[in-house]
């Protein structure tokens, strides 16, 4: 009875030791090398076609020119990897020129598509030849490319002082946008 009972303990034993051999573990370990670089990039879409303002002359004496309608084809798109986890991106617009009694306005829309830390917008802009923060708060983000992507543009001209008013034919106006910290 005492060898059964010493041979039931040994078999016990053996078998939880051949258990625990086939369910040994061994680790590695390997090292992966990570680079990313610092990205901003910024377009306007679709930027195939320029835009153009028309003012219209009332037909009746004493009656104001009409501004034309506001612009809404154009799209901000952007893709930001930041170098510093502290300072977000801004995105500004200026003009090249200042034409004497018209006032050049920019809006920014809210963002749809695309994905991170989307910038806000900051309001309708009066542009002037100095930069105008358009959207701030901009972080690792992309907006998606084209339009219906980013921020839509609402671009606007108004008649602003009409003292200063002189007939203006085919002027081009740039308008530049610049991503930056």
């Amino acid at each position: 009875m005492n060898n059964s009972i010493v041979l039931f303990c040994c078999c016990f034993l053996l078998s939880m030791c051949s258990t625990s051999l086939l369910y040994a573990q061994t680790t590695g370990s390997k090292n992966v090398s990570l680079n990313l670089s610092e990205v901003a990039l910024l377009d306007i879409e679709p930027n195939t076609n320029n835009i153009s303002f028309n003012f219209t002359a009332p037909t009746e004496a004493g009656m104001p020119i009409s501004n034309p309608t506001a612009n809404t084809t154009k799209w901000l798109n952007y893709t930001s990897a930041k170098a510093t986890t502290t300072a977000n991106r801004t995105v500004s617009a200026q003009i090249d020129q200042i034409i004497p009694g018209i006032a050049i306005k920019l809006q920014a829309g809210s963002a749809t598509g695309g994905g991170g830390t989307l910038g806000t917008t900051t309001g309708q802009k009066t542009l002037t030849t100095s930069p105008q923060i358009i959207v701030s708060g901009i972080g690792g983000a992309f907006t998606g490319n084209g339009a219906n992507h980013g921020h839509q543009l609402t671009i606007s001209a108004t008649i602003t002082n009409y003292t200063q008013l002189v007939q203006t034919n085919n002027k081009t106006i740039t308008i530049t946008y610049t991503i930056s910290n």
